[in-house]
């Protein structure tokens, strides 16, 4: 059943044509993607959908009685309310059906004639109250604001960060349940625990329909049923996620070249044979003479112009940084114990942690623009240092793009050969009617193209970007991407993005989050996760045997990994004897903390103890499980199994 169908729309801003007769339809559950560059208009066609703006031309049809809430880039919120008051402002409709139970009973209480209809009412108001969530819903909204990260409750929202805001309006959403959720760039501001627990409730939890305009690439492929792209006006729909998108917009392209290159060729023929003296084609047929005029009318299909991301990579040495005893700290809180570590040349490392866990303040501690805690760092001798900062502060946003990015120079030299400004600042994207552009004017994502030609201007041997990936769309991504993986620079990247973690990083850096620690780990975002469930779930394990010849000296992976019935050791019958005891122990934990998340009294000082209790549940279920799997391999070894 559709939810909202737009019928032939347009939106224009002067010449700036955004969408062009546009239709789509959202049917009730149904999760659709969007994706477009900068300003192709996604966010536009998301408040349309919305009603909160209205096309020039066309028609948007909702269904009667259903909720559509849109999530902005740039939230409206009551700055008077705290989070707490404005996320329990999205219980509508469970406000609603307690208003009318207190209604019914205060009439009652004032002993109305209307006893028996009265009655019928405050019944059903209870039962929708009971089907809605229960009586005590504050728990919902203070484990959501804990989830998403937010501690202080109870301070006005006009106190809280931009991303604090972000995540509260995101959390008033969340509880609200509409019939139709528009999520714009809801990922902004999130750590990557954060992203994957918004990526499952979204999943398992949230029943609605679904409108995901971001970037997130591994939200939309495991998420979206269909993706939506807005490409030079057009309105495209694609079956399946972001990895469908892709090959279905591949198959496209390539039919679409295969057309235009028979239209040329047509055109090439039909040319030539006009070309002829009159009388070499005096009997030919007219309509041969009206087929070409019909292919040259068309118009060639435009290409997609993509960002050339590049840098100059100075030579380096064979260290980079190292760190000696390093620990960093702001004020009385300490963000990370001593700890040692050298970066290599050619190293990608990808930073993760929690909001708030000091990444940035580390970056700047390496930078020697916060003073370390204790010990060291050393920068190698031929270490060349490019920053891009979270907030873009090297731009001057009442100067325009060319003066933010070329200056007063006349030349931009790249690789030891002059390069004219117009033609660099193409590269990122940027067309001449938006060089005398004032930066204050643009898109986030614009802003981030000209703070990135500014930085790649100079050359470099080791690159440090803090959230880079903010706001750029998914061209500009895959520039980047392609760039660091191919400029051969070292790298140390602040990011969310777990598809750029994934093909870029070779190693990563992690905060814990409940401890001042970092720990190295080899590998991209995936392999950590792997690893990282290992360790708390250890896999049952067999004894590898080597099979002779050849096959002996292969990597230890590709070995053939067989098994055999083996009797138990003393040490292992001791451990499966208290095996089951302490697997008892273990759901006690697992049933304890469940009845204390149950508890609303848990829930009257705050949400910190929430999240925390949280986060103890997940570990305690993992060590049950990892016991059950233990004493199944145990059990399996002693019986042959």
């Amino acid at each position: 059943m559709p939810i909202v169908t737009a019928h032939g729309i347009s939106k224009a801003f002067g010449t700036r044509v955004l969408l062009r007769s546009a239709d789509l339809t959202v049917r009730a559950g149904e999760r659709l993607g969007v994706v477009g560059r900068n300003g192709a208009g996604k966010s536009t066609l998301g408040r349309m959908l919305a009603g909160t703006e209205t096309p020039d031309q066309g028609q948007v049809t909702r269904r009667r009685n259903c909720r559509i809430l849109i999530l902005e880039q740039v939230p409206h919120l009551d700055p008077a309310l705290t989070a707490e008051e404005t996320v329990a402002g999205g219980l509508l409709t469970w406000t609603e059906a307690v208003t009318r139970h207190r209604e019914a009973s205060d009439a009652l209480a004032a002993n109305r004639d209307d006893v028996a209809a009265l009655i019928d009412a405050q019944s059903q108001a209870a039962e929708d109250v009971e089907r809605l969530g229960g009586w005590d819903q504050r728990h919902r909204v203070l484990t959501l604001l804990g989830l998403l990260g937010v501690r202080h409750v109870d301070k006005p929202v006009s106190q809280l960060s931009g991303g604090e805001q972000r995540r509260v309006a995101l959390a008033r959403l969340l509880i609200a349940r509409p019939d139709l959720a528009i999520l714009d760039e809801p990922t902004n501001h999130l750590d990557a625990d954060t992203i994957e627990w918004l990526e499952q409730f979204l999943l398992e939890e949230y029943s609605g329909a679904l409108l995901l305009i971001t970037h997130d690439r591994y939200l939309l492929d495991r998420v979206a049923q269909r993706t939506v792209e807005i490409s030079d006006g057009e309105l495209y729909v694609f079956e399946g996620g972001y990895e469908r998108y892709l090959e279905q917009k591949a198959e496209r392209e390539e039919h679409v070249a295969r057309t235009e290159q028979n239209r040329q060729n047509f055109l090439r023929r039909e040319l030539d044979w006009l070309r002829r003296q009159p009388k070499a084609r005096s009997t030919k047929q007219s309509a041969r003479v009206d087929r070409a005029q019909a292919a040259l009318s068309i118009t060639k299909p435009r290409q997609e112009k993509t960002a050339q991301l590049s840098v100059e990579v100075s030579r380096a040495g064979k260290t980079v940084l190292e760190l000696r005893g390093l620990s960093v700290g702001i004020g009385d809180r300490m963000l990370c114990e001593p700890f040692d570590w050298s970066l290599v040349a050619g190293e990608r490392v990808g930073i993760l942690g929690p909001n708030g866990a000091g990444k940035t303040t580390f970056l700047r501690t390496l930078l020697g623009t916060h003073a370390a805690r204790a010990g060291e760092v050393t920068l190698g001798k031929n270490t060349k240092v490019s920053y891009l900062d979270q907030q873009r502060s090297s731009l001057d946003d009442s100067g325009t793009v060319f003066e933010n990015v070329i200056g007063d120079q006349s030349r931009i030299v790249f690789g030891g050969q002059p390069i004219e400004p117009f033609s660099y600042l193409e590269r990122f994207g940027f067309t001449r009617g938006q060089y005398q552009q004032p930066v204050g004017s643009l898109s986030g994502g614009e802003r981030a193209r000209v703070a990135l030609a500014r930085l790649l201007r100079q050359s470099a041997n080791l690159l440090v970007l803090d959230e880079p990936t903010n706001d750029l769309d998914v061209p500009t991504l895959g520039a980047l991407e392609s760039m660091l993986i191919d400029c051969g620079a070292t790298v140390l990247i602040v990011t969310h993005d777990r598809w750029l973690l994934d093909r870029v990083a070779t190693s990563l850096l992690v905060w814990s989050a409940s401890e001042a620690r970092v720990t190295l780990h080899a590998g991209n975002f995936t392999t950590y996760r792997r690893l990282h469930a290992l360790v708390r779930v250890p896999p049952v394990s067999a004894p590898v045997e080597r099979t002779k010849g050849r096959e002996s000296e292969r990597p230890e992976t590709l070995r053939t990994v067989k098994t055999k019935s083996r009797s138990l050791s003393f040490a292992e019958a001791k451990e499966l004897a208290g095996l089951l005891d302490a697997i008892e122990t273990a759901e006690q934990t697992v049933q304890s903390i469940t009845a204390r998340l149950s508890d609303s009294a848990t829930y009257s000082k705050g949400g910190k103890e929430v999240a925390d209790l949280h986060g103890t549940l997940v570990a305690a279920k993992f060590e049950a499980e990892r016991l059950i799997a233990r004493w199944e391999e145990l059990e399996n070894k002693q019986t042959g199994g």
